[in-house]
């Protein structure tokens, strides 16, 4: 009797083990799966610039496929937030840890690639709400692999809690809700504002380096060469060239990243190729900005609007310039297709990218703080500024 006991307390404590494991494992996958295709829903031009990356870095092969990357980022948000959903509240299970476990033998080597060989600076795995280095980006899918592989090993004493159309409408209504939102989203824009540029941000501010800030640190190596052998060499233990040393060449390595301001890459440069960025932002009062990093991407069915607010701008002092990474023939053809005639200015096409998922986008400032900010779709009407800004 006494060995029974034992046997069913062993017994017991095993259950209870398995049953910790896989619904800590399921939790802390669901969270990480659910949050990571959600900031990918809510921004899905970031995802898809991130992709062209990615494909642009494999070679120029690889660019035969960019027309893919939209649709890729909206399915591979819906199908991480599902993977989330579906973890957290327990339904089909047994599906999702093999599209889990097929996700990560993808993801994990890939990972690794990009850690060893640095073709991208981050890999986005959780958009701009987060942004890990390659590396952990790397160790994190590791733990995640162990996490998946536990789900296959340890053993399920609980039954299912839902019937079989229960879990399909959990499935779809993720699926289809993470769908929804990234198709609105690129219609609009995100809901949820992750990057350096959000309303209410001072952009000079936000490019200040502070007094003590950390700097960047170099290792600075000197390759020289004696009786046909190669040796490096530092600034401690820098060699005489009268012994007989040549030198071959200098070599500078970044070992530790120092303190970089939330935006450091927003430059202004008109057409006389002067510098204009402090200018406009130390400006008293309204400045509107018009976003279109390709302008031969932007729609022309919504130039009329941005017209009519140029115009309710020069009727009011207040001033208005289109920011573009796109060459002057380009410019000249856009606005004579659209009668546009505010003054252009030259920005890095990645900076404006990242201060609004638009193009053409719109946005205000005041004083150097973003007031405001429109896809095209949503600019209101010059009436509807002027009242509700300008005023």
């Amino acid at each position: 009797e006494e060995k029974m006991k034992k046997k069913s307390k062993n017994k017991h404590s095993k259950k209870s083990a398995s049953i910790f494991v896989r619904i800590f494992c399921q939790v802390i996958l669901g969270i990480s799966f659910a949050f990571s295709g959600f900031v990918k829903a809510i921004d899905p031009l970031g995802s898809t610039y991130k992709i062209e990356d990615y494909l642009t870095a494999f070679g120029p092969f690889f660019d035969n496929f960019a027309f893919l990357a939209f649709p890729a980022s909206i399915l591979l948000a819906a199908v991480e937030f599902t993977m989330g959903v579906n973890f957290l509240f327990g339904a089909n299970i047994k599906l999702t840890k093999w599209i889990a476990l097929l996700f990560m033998l993808v993801m994990t080597p890939l990972t690794l690639y990009i850690a060893l060989e640095n073709p991208v600076t981050d890999c986005g795995c959780f958009g701009d709400a987060i942004v890990l280095s390659n590396w952990a980006t790397f160790w994190k899918n590791i733990v995640f692999s162990v996490f998946v592989l536990l789900l296959f090993i340890v053993p399920k004493f609980s039954k299912d809690i839902y019937y079989n159309y229960q879990k399909w409408t959990i499935t779809s209504v993720a699926f289809i809700a993470s769908v929804a939102i990234s198709i609105y989203c690129y219609n609009h824009l995100p809901l949820i504002d992750f990057r350096p540029y959000k309303i209410g941000t001072d952009i000079i501010e936000s490019m200040e380096i502070p007094a003590d800030a950390e700097a960047d640190v170099y290792e600075t190596t000197f390759i020289y060469a004696k009786d046909g052998v190669e040796k490096e060499f530092t600034l401690a233990d820098f060699p005489d060239e009268n012994d007989g040393w040549i030198f071959i060449e200098q070599k500078t390595t970044l070992v530790k990243k120092g303190y970089e301001p939330p935006i450091h890459d927003f430059s202004m440069t008109n057409n006389m190729g002067d510098d204009i960025t402090y200018d406009v932002l130390e400006k008293e009062g309204f400045t509107f900005l018009l976003i279109a990093y390709d302008v031969n991407k932007s729609e022309y069915k919504f130039a009329e609007k941005v017209n009519e607010i140029h115009q309710l701008a020069q009727f009011s002092g207040i001033d208005f310039y289109a920011l573009t990474a796109s060459v002057d023939e380009d410019i000249e053809t856009f606005c004579q297709a659209t009668n546009a005639t505010y003054e252009w200015c030259k920005t890095d096409p990645i900076t404006l990218k990242t201060i609004i998922r638009a193009n053409p986008g719109l946005v205000l400032i005041k004083d150097g703080i973003i007031v405001g900010k429109w896809n095209s779709r949503d600019i209101p009407s010059a009436k509807e500024m002027q009242e509700k800004f300008l005023l």
